[in-house]
């Protein structure tokens, strides 16, 4: 049983008394004592004329000299009719009495006991969250410096020597560098390497084309022989003297219909974001900046792209690296890889970053075919595009979308001069850039030496990552996928990419949707009762924010559509996966991904976003993805203690980032809880006396969001006290240690926070009342404030 201090908070009886303090005796009677009183036998007599209040006033001696009777003893005994008024008064004070034992029986100890404990969880997922609380700090055990180092002390064991010490420190690094994506997709393949007999023919094709990807050993067998086998059917190249001098647009239409590259532009369909017609969506082929392989960076003085000088060298080795696996003479190699990066530096001069474009109105400008072809003449459109969408009908009179038609229109001047009049155009660099570019596409699905190559690059590119990420440039993608990511991750992109709408099935067959939707349901009921209890800065904003958050209505979604295994076995049945050759089976992934451009543009249908895991607003409508309910961060048998504690708490901040984006210009509490809650952090560490706002505002919502779980958790034991537990811990304790885990994961939110937020427990047990016990420091002589945040 537990105690009353371990009792979470808003679950306090009502009667908050121990009964051995009882200020009444009669609430210490037991009920068989009190059955025990017998009630008045007397026979009644006549009634006297004065009520028994009226006799009591007077005196003795009065009463004896008015009424004879007082004064014979044979006739002493009290009128009749006052003994039947006592033994009436009696009965209803003996039955108040029983009735208060009643309440107290019934209200009292029932809501003492709402903290029921229905034994220890022992599934799997519960065995494995106990190892890992088992190595976890608990804020209850270790008051002084839990928030320090929760994720698993950042300082290894003094036990530890040399090689061993290191070691522990790089696992602990590697421990806290697990996101919620890569969670989902280690979900993602226990689904795939599980051995379901009874899996549909899609899903079959799924996990064999995982299983090809992680068969590196056929990759290296296969070597170089499968891509020079597809350059022969291209044509030929000549890097190895042997090509047909087949026409630029031909080739780049093949490359775009068959091979999902896009060498000099990119092509993708999506709706148009300028539409605010309100009227049926309407999709549109997109035209872009391409991702060109060449590292490059933004000069914000000349406004203009750069190649990254010091770059230019492991750049153009890795070049030669490739073109040497390929089999190139080691004397020509160099001309080709000299034009490639050539010509690669003058596309880049007009490709420019994001903000650049929208402040210079380059985005979803609107033009048909014909006026594109009319000023990028060197690109035959028209020709290009309907290879591309060859199911769907294109004329010169249809739309698209150009997100940076400058470039676009250097890009034809750059190709119509290689063409005809550069000095190495002899030599096919349009051709051998095309091709150079579809061997990055093709990376995944050849040997290591390729991706060998590749890694080498991108360690030498770590450095100068963040100066062309503002480009979106593939190279960045380059290094996470070959330098950091496991071959199992790189396989699981690969499989999702094609196989996302039979992944989605599978999950939504997996995962607990019931448990999940209550889970949202109490988040976002206790995420608009907390707004209410702000202080805004005036009468408008608080009439706008509650206006928007009560509109607000929930979704839960797997993906953007839902497909029957009859449906996927039919958009798959023209796949047939090679369990020998990865190469093969990438080929058709790729023929895949542009079936799917087509399928968006003709029917309007959104694939599978089966990686989502951030809530989204669409008008008044909150998407919830599915993604967010899986192992470790939540399973439906988890005491719900646990769930609320991770996932409850992740849910209520990422509501609160996309309700609330600019909450601190809004309200004054943001201000006041955040800076009350770093003057708390500052009373055990040496904190600054204050913080900047965007600081001041992630405090507040990752405190709100902690007591937003808090309060669902305790909407959900009201409704069913019973709940389970983890290594005989209570309700409230698991729930708070449980959280205490949740920031061993990378968060996009970590480098606004100033302190661990594990230590937002401390914040919260100021109200002892919500905690088992106070969460006081011995080591520092400042005590907490009695009063919350």
């Amino acid at each position: 049983m537990l105690k009353m201090s371990e009792t979470p908070s808003g679950l306090q009886p009502e009667l908050s008394a121990q009964p051995s303090s009882q200020p009444e005796p009669e609430m210490g009677l037991s009920p068989s004592v009190l059955f025990q009183l017998k009630l008045p036998t007397q026979d009644p007599v006549e009634v006297q004329p004065q009520t028994e209040l009226e006799l009591h006033k007077w005196p003795p001696q009065r009463l004896q000299e008015s009424d004879p009777e007082y004064q014979q003893p044979a006739e002493r005994t009290k009128p009749a009719w006052v003994k039947c008024s006592c033994a009436l008064c009696l009965l209803i004070f003996l039955c108040a009495i029983f009735l208060g034992m009643v309440y107290y029986i019934h209200h009292y100890l029932r809501h003492q006991n709402q903290e029921v404990l229905v034994g220890p969880c022992d599934s799997p997922a519960c065995q494995r969250a106990s190892v890992h609380l088992s190595m976890s700090a608990d804020p209850f055990t270790h008051p002084c410096d839990y928030f320090m180092f929760s994720c698993g002390t950042d300082r290894p064991s003094p036990d530890l020597q040399g090689h061993q010490r290191e070691k522990s420190r790089r696992d602990v690094k590697e421990k806290r560098t697990l996101d919620r994506k890569t969670e989902l997709l280690k979900y993602l393949r226990e689904l795939l390497e599980s051995t379901n007999g009874l899996a549909s023919s899609a899903a079959q094709k799924a996990k064999g084309f995982y299983r090809t990807c992680l068969d590196t050993k056929s990759l290296d067998i296969a070597g170089e022989e499968p891509f020079l086998a597809l350059i022969h059917k291209l044509g030929g190249w000549s890097v190895s003297g042997q090509w047909n001098q087949s026409d630029f647009n031909s080739t780049l239409s093949v490359l775009m219909r068959d091979y999902a590259t896009f060498p000099f532009f990119n092509v993708y369909v999506s709706e148009d974001p300028t539409d605010t017609s309100g009227k049926e969506t309407k999709r549109y082929i997109q035209i872009d900046q391409p991702d060109l392989l060449i590292p490059i960076e933004w000069n914000n003085e000349t406004k203009k792209s750069q190649v990254i000088r010091e770059t230019l060298r492991p750049f153009l080795a890795s070049c030669d690296r490739y073109l040497a696996l390929l089999g190139a003479p080691p004397g020509s190699a160099m001309i080709h890889v000299s034009a490639f990066t050539l010509l690669s530096s003058e596309l880049a001069v007009a490709v420019a970053p994001l903000r650049h474009r929208k402040a210079k109105g380059q985005l979803s400008q609107r033009l048909t075919i014909k006026e594109l072809q009319r000023k990028a003449p060197a690109v035959d459109w028209l020709a290009c595009l309907q290879a591309a969408f060859r199911s769907q009908p294109l004329t010169k009179d249809d739309h698209v979308l150009l997100h940076n038609l400058p470039y676009i229109v250097q890009m034809s001047h750059i190709i119509s001069n290689w063409i005809t009049g550069h000095e190495l155009s002899a030599s096919g660099p349009l051709h051998t850039f095309m091709l150079l570019n579809l061997l990055h596409t093709l990376l995944p699905a050849l040997d290591s030496r390729f991706s060998d190559t590749a890694n080498n690059l991108s360690v030498v590119l770590g450095p100068v990552e963040a100066r062309q990420r503002d480009l979106d440039s593939r190279t960045g993608a380059l290094s996470e996928v070959f330098a950091t990511a496991p071959r199992w991750k790189r396989c699981m992109l690969e499989t999702e990419r094609g196989f996302d709408g039979v992944l989605a099935h599978l999950f939504r067959e997996n995962v607990a949707s019931g448990e999940a939707e209550e889970l949202i349901e109490n988040i976002l009921s206790s995420v608009k009762s907390q707004l209410h209890k702000l202080k805004w800065s005036d009468q408008k904003a608080l009439q706008f924010v509650m206006r928007k958050v009560q509109s607000v209505t929930s979704r839960f979604v797997t993906t953007k559509e839902k497909s029957s295994e009859a449906e996927l076995d039919l958009l798959y049945s023209e796949m047939s996966v090679n369990l020998n050759s990865f190469f093969s089976n990438y080929l058709q992934l790729l023929s895949l991904l542009q079936k799917r451009r087509i399928r968006l543009l003709h029917e309007g249908l959104d694939g599978a976003d089966i990686l989502s895991i951030t809530p989204s607003l669409r008008g008044n409508e909150l998407i919830i993805p599915m993604g967010n309910f899986i192992p470790p961060l939540f399973h439906p048998t988890y005491p719900r203690a646990m769930n609320y504690g991770v996932m409850g708490f992740l849910l209520a901040k990422d509501l609160l980032h996309v309700l609330l984006p600019d909450i601190y210009s809004q309200s004054e509490t943001v201000r006041a809880v955040g800076q009350c809650v770093w003057s708390r952090y500052r009373s055990v560490t040496n904190g600054t006396l204050s913080i900047p706002a965007a600081q001041q505002q992630e405090v507040w919502v990752q405190f709100s969001a902690l007591q937003i779980a808090l309060e669902a958790y305790q909407k959900s034991l009201k409704k069913q006290p019973a709940d389970a537990s983890i290594s005989g811990f209570s309700h409230t304790r698991l729930f708070f240690i449980a959280f205490s885990q949740v920031n061993c994961d990378a968060d996009r939110y970590h480098h606004l926070m100033p302190f661990e937020p594990s230590f937002l427990v401390t914040a919260i047990c100021a109200k002892s009342h919500l905690c088992p016990t106070n969460l006081r420091c011995p080591k520092t002589t400042q005590r907490y404030s009695s009063h919350g945040c």
